[in-house]
């Protein structure tokens, strides 16, 4: 069985899991003056992120909905707006910020362009007609099938949120295949965000965790909302260590990920039923099943009983997700039973 449901799925190979067995432990929980927790390795790799993201500190989350939350909550009180696009991953599947028993914020929703990336001109009325707080962009765009925002479109995003004062929060929980895909450093990206995410969890291959990073001040606020929404851990060095060693081995491994997405999408984009997205920038791949005469989950069924697992995520589309646990020799098969589905109808 073939699975490309989510790049979750990645499983951490001898080498990572052997990193937790010298990680040096301590209470995370129990910080000093300036709010760092007694875990070294946690230590080591918020400082890691940091530096590759060019930002003053980093945060370990336990996962990127928390971290995320943690941000948006930091920046908004109850009853602040806050731009999202109707499919961002923070709006469509997190929502937390936007319960009215919990974070009680206001979304105000943005339009994507042609190119599935912000309406800026649409962003500058929404900015102008309404008392906006904080803007969350996300890179790549999970629901857009793996948009990239290079770092001319941030630019141009961040200068307009800065005339009107506000912040910009970025999801990057794939930044990593970003700046794979642009082949740029990701401070090139970072440096147009107030603060951003990103899952060590995904592609990196790392069982558990984000990371959170963004200047001083904002971070030690932060630090003190995840504590509020029970986000310290005791010996997270358990979870650091595979995350340094992610950071330092598996980055350049992400390209293998979008290459195989390219190709599966090069290798079906001919056939009558399904229609392939335009264009794959990362490692996710958008089937529109409109044409099949079946929903997305009738789909997905049919995949599976060939040995295909993927999952519905849109109306009349389905996603498929490359991570480092498939090689071409699967993305052959993937090519394989999607023709072979299309053939049969």
């Amino acid at each position: 069985m073939i699975d490309l449901r989510s790049d979750t799925l990645t499983i951490p190979d001898d080498e990572m899991l052997k990193t937790i067995l010298s990680a040096k432990l301590g209470d995370d929980g129990r910080v000093d003056e300036n709010g760092r927790g007694e875990d070294l390795s946690v230590n080591k790799l918020e400082d890691i992120a940091a530096r590759l993201t060019g930002k003053d500190e980093g945060v370990l989350f336990s996962s990127g909905t928390l971290a995320n939350t943690a941000a948006i909550l930091t920046y908004c009180s109850p009853g602040d707006k806050v731009l999202v696009d109707e499919i961002l991953h923070i709006y469509k599947s997190e929502k937390v910020v936007f319960e009215k028993s919990v974070g009680q914020l206001i979304p105000v929703l943005y339009k994507l362009n042609e190119k599935s990336k912000p309406d800026t001109q649409h962003l500058r009325q929404l900015m102008e007609e309404n008392d906006i707080k904080l803007l969350c962009i996300e890179n790549t765009h999970n629901f857009s099938g793996g948009v990239c925002l290079d770092a001319n479109d941030l630019k141009e995003i961040y200068d307009l949120a800065k005339e009107f004062n506000i912040h910009v929060h970025m999801d990057g929980a794939r930044l990593f295949n970003a700046t794979a895909s642009l082949n740029v450093d990701p401070k090139d990206l970072c440096k147009y965000v107030d603060s951003l995410m990103f899952c060590i969890s995904k592609g990196l291959g790392a069982p558990i965790g984000s990371l959170l990073c963004g200047n001083n001040n904002f971070i030690k606020k932060l630090r003190q909302k995840r504590k509020l929404l029970g986000g310290n851990m005791r010996q997270a060095g358990v979870i650091a260590a595979p995350g340094i060693h992610a950071l330092k081995h598996n980055i350049e491994k992400l390209k293998e990920d979008n290459e195989n997405a390219n190709y599966v999408s090069e290798g079906i984009k001919d056939l009558k039923k399904i229609k392939v997205q335009d264009k794959v920038q990362s490692n996710i791949v958008m089937l529109d099943v409109s044409n099949t005469g079946m929903s997305p989950e009738e789909y997905c069924e049919a995949a599976r009983k060939k040995g295909l697992k993927i999952r519905p995520v849109l109306e009349n589309k389905v996603r498929l997700v490359f991570y480092n646990g498939i090689n071409r020799k699967d993305a052959d098969e993937v090519i394989k039973i999607i023709r072979d589905i299309d053939n049969s109808m």
